[in-house]
């Protein structure tokens, strides 16, 4: 088994780094932070121009068709740069929604305005705090009309439409397509601990909604999208893991106390090497996500629980030590440390908390080891 990327998408990935680092440093998710924006509209332009919104969506639908392993690489340097734009949620969430559950029609009036950034989408499952269950879901659809309250939703406020979990007549849950701009639909900003992630709650009042074709076993395709994002999502915060330990090691090199870097200090390589550690497990286990998702293996679930579990171990303790190793500077607004922390945190619930995904992944390992 090839545990690495291709010649091509590691030269995609060079391209990515070179880009994100040249039009999207700290200053960037910084103007976010201290302005009204809850996004980078320039940035999210130039990142649609580059192609990235379309690389798992087939040519036939407008797509660069690199399949999800070159979503995975952009995905590993977006985390990496912090980048304040609706990439995850249009693109690991609203486009694999489409992809797994829509019609050919849908997939065909749809997709390329996604591709084209014409289109940004969202997905609205939670209804407060909790764990993804079809026993949590209470918004519902009645002859074609959505009423509930999602909440919280990322980039609630900066998408054009969304994929929402409701309830049909029946009382079965499914996956609609919303238009988040018409009639029925109020969005209200959410305050969270990473302000360059934006997050809403919508509120539905007979908002016109269209089921996906696929999702008559509505919460099947929803476990599907959530075991294909949370892949992709194990591949950013990787890059945000690994962004810490670089910043945590420069920073250890350079500083100097006793006449000495502090980077010769025990108690520093110790907590260098653990992120170290840490992010190496990872991104084997992300790899290993990567795989799955790219060959659409039975293994999915299982691999999907372990890279998100991992990955999000590694960034919490990745950006926790970044703001250790830089001592008090390393709380302080000045210093860069806390855009991962944000981030980290942010990352660690979107999909479910991670007890939720660690119970998966046991569950996952009993089922392969009962066959």
């Amino acid at each position: 088994m090839n545990f690495d990327f291709s010649d091509d998408l590691k030269q995609l990935r060079d391209q990515a780094r070179r880009f994100l680092t040249e039009r999207c440093g700290p200053a960037v998710p910084r103007r976010v932070l201290d302005g009204e924006a809850t996004w980078d509209e320039g940035l999210w332009r130039a990142i649609v121009e580059m192609g990235w919104t379309g690389t798992a969506i087939p040519e036939t639908y407008g797509g660069v068709g690199l399949g999800h392993e070159g979503l995975c690489v952009l995905a590993e340097e977006m985390g990496r740069a912090v980048a304040p734009v609706p990439f995850a949620s249009s693109v690991y969430m609203a486009t694999e929604a489409i992809l797994v559950g829509g019609s050919e029609s849908q997939k065909s009036a749809w997709l390329p305005k996604l591709a084209a950034g014409e289109a940004i989408g969202c997905f609205a499952l939670a209804e407060g705090p909790g764990n993804p269950s079809p026993k949590r879901i209470k918004a519902s659809v009645a002859r074609g009309k959505l009423t509930g309250v999602k909440a919280p939703v990322a980039d609630g406020s900066v998408a054009t439409f969304a994929i929402v979990a409701a309830n049909d007549e029946s009382g079965r849950p499914g996956l609609y397509i919303v238009g988040l701009t018409g009639a029925g639909v109020t969005r209200t900003a959410v305050t969270t601990v990473d302000p360059t992630r934006d997050h809403a709650t919508l509120t539905f009042d007979g908002a016109a909604a269209e089921k996906l074709a696929g999702s008559a076993d509505g919460w099947a395709v929803v476990e599907r999208v959530l075991n294909r994002a949370a892949v992709l999502f194990a591949f950013e915060q990787v890059g945000g893991a690994q962004a810490c330990l670089d910043m945590a090691k420069n920073y250890a090199m350079e500083r100097y106390a006793f006449g000495r870097p502090i980077a010769s200090f025990q108690a520093i390589k110790h907590k260098l090497a653990d992120v170290y550690v840490a992010t190496e497990l990872a991104r084997s286990n992300a790899f290993y996500g990567a795989w799955a998702l790219a060959t659409d293996a039975a293994d999915l679930p299982l691999a999907a629980a372990t890279a998100r579990v991992s990955a999000t171990d590694a960034f919490h303790l990745a950006s926790k030590e970044n703001i250790q190793t830089h001592g008090g500077m390393g709380f302080t607004w000045q210093f860069d440390c806390h855009l991962y922390y944000r981030r980290a945190r942010t990352l660690a619930s979107v999909l479910g908390s991670q007890p939720f995904w660690r119970d998966r992944l046991v569950e996952g390992l009993e089922a392969r080891n009962a066959a």
